[in-house]
C-alpha cells in the first residue's frame, strides 16, 4: 500500500476500533464485565478503573460480581456505578458488590438496536470524512508537487477501495451486535 494511503488507513482503523469499544459497553441482557470499563473509582484521590481496585467475575449469565481488594472501597465503587450510565443499581453484602442485569424487554432491545445502528452510521460518516480529507490532500499534491493526474486518480481509487472495505467492516460489526441484542 502506498505510504500516502497508510495515514488514512490508520485513521479508518481507529474509527473501527472506537466503534468496537462503544459496542462492548452496550449491554445486551447478558452480564459483560466490559460495561464497567469506563467507570472510575476515587482511590485515595485518584480516579482509578474498577478493574484495578477489585476482582470482577461473572458467576452467572446475568450477574457481575465485584470483590474489592480493600473492603473500604465498597462504598466508593457503588457510588461510581450509580453515577455512571450503566443503569443498574448495585447491591452489596459487605464483602462483594453484585450487579444483576434484568432481562431486556422487546421494546428495550429495539431501542438498543437503533442505538447500535446510529453509532454505525456515525462511524461511516467519520470514514467518509477521512476519505474526503484524503481526496482533498491528493488534489493538492497535483498542484504543489510533481504528481501526475493519473497518479492522483489512482490514489483516489485506492482510497475509495479502502473506504468501501471499512464501511463493509462497520456494517458487519453493526449486524453482529444487532443480532446479539435481539437474541433472547
Amino acid at each position: 500500500m502506498n505510504e500516502r494511503l497508510n495515514a488514512y488507513s490508520d485513521k479508518m482503523e481507529k474509527t473501527l476500533d472506537h466503534l468496537s469499544g462503544d459496542y462492548i459497553s452496550i449491554r445486551a441482557g447478558r452480564a459483560n464485565p466490559h460495561v464497567l470499563d469506563k467507570i472510575k473509582v476515587d482511590y485515595y484521590g485518584t480516579p482509578t478503573p474498577i478493574q484495578s481496585v477489585g476482582n470482577i467475575t461473572v458467576p452467572e449469565p446475568r450477574l457481575i460480581q465485584i470483590a474489592p481488594w480493600e473492603k473500604t472501597l465498597i462504598k466508593e465503587i457503588e457510588k461510581a456505578i450509580l453515577a455512571s450510565d450503566v443503569g443498574i443499581t448495585p447491591s452489596n453484602d459487605g464483602a462483594v458488590i453484585r450487579l444483576v442485569f434484568p432481562e431486556l424487554t422487546e421494546e428495550r432491545r429495539k431501542e438498543l438496536v437503533k442505538d447500535v445502528k446510529k453509532k454505525a452510521e456515525e462511524a461511516k460518516v467519520a470514514v467518509r470524512n477521512i476519505r474526503r480529507d484524503g481526496n482533498d490532500a491528493f488534489k493538492k499534491l497535483s498542484k504543489t508537487e510533481d504528481v501526475s493526474e493519473d497518479e492522483v486518480k489512482s490514489l483516489e481509487d485506492e482510497l475509495q477501495k479502502l473506504t468501501d472495505k471499512y464501511i463493509g467492516k462497520i456494517d458487519k460489526l453493526c449486524e453482529d451486535k444487532s443480532s446479539e441484542i435481539m437474541t433472547v
